[in-house]
């Protein structure tokens, strides 16, 4: 089985972050995974004041941890791929996107002010996967689940208490795609997760198919390594 985390942050991109991607696809290495997706923070709060309106020309910018991470990859058969965590003007949900997330970002505008209607409709026609991120945290609401593809069930920041309330809510509503992913942004008391999978990710077509068939099993992800 190969092993790859689905939600990680970079400190090249992501101001919350403090692990710059070098690190993290060490520290990734160093603990068995086969790969990661980089999941950087596309919001208001990752972008200067002159890039905050028109993120969809700055996208070179955005995915810096993402190319720091696959240039520290090189010369290894570790795999990073690229994905994205976006947050809207003025909200606070956050939605994790897999797919051809490069050219997405890239050809739609400005989609920091698509909303969760649009955005599922623009994912849709395009073939990228859309799924909740961690939708109980505090001051988070659940999206209408006619818009997603998926739900992330197991996050590493979260409680036990919000993960299980994340698989009810996703079981409830018949939503079957339920991901794993560590959260990751320090390397201090790191979270890792993801999930295993008996095929090897090697693009980001690959990971699509994995997620839409349900052809992998979530990792409980570890509190404290």
């Amino acid at each position: 089985m190969y092993k790859y985390e689905l939600h990680c942050h970079t400190a090249e991109t992501s101001v919350c972050a403090t692990a710059p991607a070098a690190d993290v696809v060490r520290m990734y290495r160093e603990h068995g995974y086969d790969g990661l997706v980089v999941t950087d923070h596309f919001s208001p709060m990752t972008f200067p004041l002159t890039k905050l309106f028109c993120p969809q020309k700055h996208t070179d910018f955005y995915f810096r941890g993402y190319r720091a991470a696959k240039e520290a990859a090189e010369g290894t058969d570790f795999t990073v791929l690229p994905g994205c965590e976006i947050r809207f003007y003025a909200t606070i949900n956050d939605y994790l996107l897999f797919g051809d997330v490069q050219r997405f970002l890239q050809s739609n505008g400005n989609l920091l002010r698509a909303y969760p209607k649009k955005l599922s409709a623009l994912c849709r026609e395009q073939g990228i996967v859309m799924i909740q991120a961690h939708p109980f945290r505090e001051w988070m609401t659940c999206c209408d689940p006619t818009l997603l593809d998926g739900v992330e069930v197991l996050n590493g920041k979260d409680s036990p208490e919000e993960r299980e309330k994340a698989r009810q809510w996703a079981n409830e509503n018949g939503i079957r795609l339920q991901t794993g992913g560590g959260d990751f942004h320090h390397t201090k008391k790191p979270r890792m997760g993801g999930i295993l999978t008996d095929c090897r990710l090697d693009s980001v077509e690959t990971l699509v198919r994995v997620l839409r068939n349900g052809e992998f099993e979530n990792i409980l992800p570890e509190s404290e390594i």
